[in-house]
């Protein structure tokens, strides 16, 4: 395995800061109902589903999957639609009321910090329920490169066109004033009929309760890394969908169905460190508590950012790179590309370190304890460490 070097100017670029991020008020058909004209919609990273030329991309580069956000004031509400690829919400702020279903009948609160993967093919909207008067932002992950865009309720689709907006068979806006003669209906998208919506699965609120992690169901494990045991290290894992880069042995996602992707916690208590590694699948950070720092490639070739609350962070495949809470206790999380379980490799330094405080990795690649592991372990999780070193 080859990896490759950032240059300063490369890992700034991979860095979307609160201050990089674009909204677009018009991404969508509903941007002009009342109770949904306030919403906010960003693309960080891959189109996701905008159905505007307006929408600003800040890294257009595929990576397996999209990261984008909605902020909405307390009140305001994104309308019922379906999509056919994976979609996750990262509630950063605020409580959020779900709903869902053939007529959005189904509901469930979830509040900051939650994970919510909601299925493909049903029905889903969301309003921003919070107590406190100010706007809450939700992250969300799509899978795929090419997400293939939304479908509509029916229902919303009639509204939208009392107020000038529809969409065009390539799924694209239509705008028009007040005045304008309306588009030809055969030139539309064709809504979905009663007789389909009626036969799509249904989900009971237990089951999509069952699709959520809230903050305080997060099941934390400071065996997930290799070199958590060392001074000043200490991260700790908590994986929610997929497996991920954890190696904990007895680590158990909430979610095992294929998203494309897998999603996980990582937290870090002040200046403490994720040491140097190398993932051969595109990650992405985001930032949801305290503020981090990225240093990319090998010792004496370092290159750092320093990623505020709210940012996102692409992470290319194939890179070094190690993480600092640069800002008091920092939480944030992560999204890997692929649904397998993925392969960290771990700088020799690390390596070294972590067998002088008898952690090692075990020959399926496990954080284990070196001294009760028999020789023909150590021999093989050897050969394992010696991969990671030399790849």
């Amino acid at each position: 395995m080859k990896t490759i070097h950032l240059t300063e100017s490369q890992a700034r670029s991979r860095l979307i800061a609160p201050d990089d991020m674009v909204s677009c008020n018009l991404a969508f058909i509903d941007c002009r109902l009342p109770g949904s004209n306030l919403k906010q919609n960003y693309s960080f990273i891959g189109p996701g589903v905008t159905q505007s030329t307006e929408q600003v991309v800040n890294i257009p580069e595929p990576h397996g999957f999209n990261i984008g956000a909605a902020a909405m004031p307390k009140g305001v509400t994104n309308n019922l639609h379906l999509h056919f690829t994976a979609e996750v919400f990262l509630i950063h702020e605020g409580t959020w009321r779900f709903r869902w279903g053939a007529r959005g009948e189904h509901e469930a609160e979830f509040s900051a910090p939650a994970i919510l993967s909601i299925p493909t093919w049903i029905f889903r909207g969301f309003t921003n329920v919070s107590k406190a008067d100010t706007s809450g932002m939700v992250f969300t992950v799509l899978g795929g490169d090419n997400t293939g865009g939304i479908i509509w309720h029916p229902s919303v689709l009639a509204a939208a066109g009392e107020y000038g907006m529809y969409l065009s068979k390539d799924n694209m806006l239509i705008t028009q004033e007040a005045g304008d003669p309306q588009p030809d209906p055969s030139t539309l998208l064709t809504p979905l009929s009663e007789e389909y919506i009626a036969g799509l699965r249904d989900y009971s609120v237990e089951e999509m309760r069952r699709r959520a992690v809230t903050g305080d169901e997060r099941c934390w494990s400071s065996r997930g890394l290799l070199d958590s045991v060392l001074p000043g290290h200490g991260g700790e894992i908590a994986p929610v969908i997929g497996f991920g880069i954890s190696q904990d042995r007895d680590a158990s996602p909430a979610m095992t169905d294929p998203h494309g992707f897998s999603v996980e916690w990582l937290r870090l208590a002040d200046d403490c460190i994720v040491g140097r590694h190398v993932c051969p699948d595109t990650q992405v950070i985001m930032v949801f508590k305290g503020q981090l720092e990225v240093t990319w490639n090998e010792a004496g070739k370092e290159v750092s950012i320093i990623a505020p609350e709210r940012s996102v962070i692409s992470i290319p495949a194939n890179s070094w790179r190690r993480y600092r809470a640069a800002g008091g206790n920092t939480e944030f999380i992560l999204t890997t590309r692929g649904d397998g379980r993925k392969r960290l490799f771990w700088d020799e330094e690390v390596l070294l370190q972590a067998k002088a405080h008898n952690r090692c990795l075990d020959p399926d690649g496990y954080v284990a304890d070196a001294d009760i592991l028999p020789v023909t372990a150590r021999r093989a999780g050897a050969k394992l460490e010696k991969w990671q070193a030399e790849a």
